[in-house]
């Protein structure tokens, strides 16, 4: 299993539309690719020296060719709705995160 996390840092003079966005819009469509099993949103609890407010998004997604098949069939055009609604308003950037071990109680 693995993890795409996407952190971003938006503007505080978009961040409650942005954050309405996220939940109703770009969420549901990242989740109706169908390559990943469910998504996660946290704020990052600590204050960046750039201002702003920093999220970490966490997609999880089965194994690293349906991530690849995101990133051949999905990425553009999802990254591209986000460029286009918030111009210049936000700084991400995207990690991959291989799960090792997960215990529930």
């Amino acid at each position: 299993m693995l993890i795409y996390n996407v952190t971003i840092n938006i503007d505080e003079s978009v961040h409650d539309q942005w954050l309405e966005w996220m939940k109703d819009k770009h969420l549901p469509d990242m989740l109706a690719t169908g390559k990943f099993t469910h998504a996660k949103m946290v704020k990052v609890l600590v204050e960046e020296d750039m201002g702003g407010i920093t999220y970490s998004i966490q997609y999880t997604t089965q194994d690293r060719g349906t991530l690849e098949s995101y990133y051949k069939e999905d990425a553009e055009r999802l990254r591209a709705d986000a460029q286009k609604m918030f111009p210049n308003k936000f700084v991400a950037f995207r990690t991959e995160l291989e799960v090792i071990s997960q215990q529930i109680p």
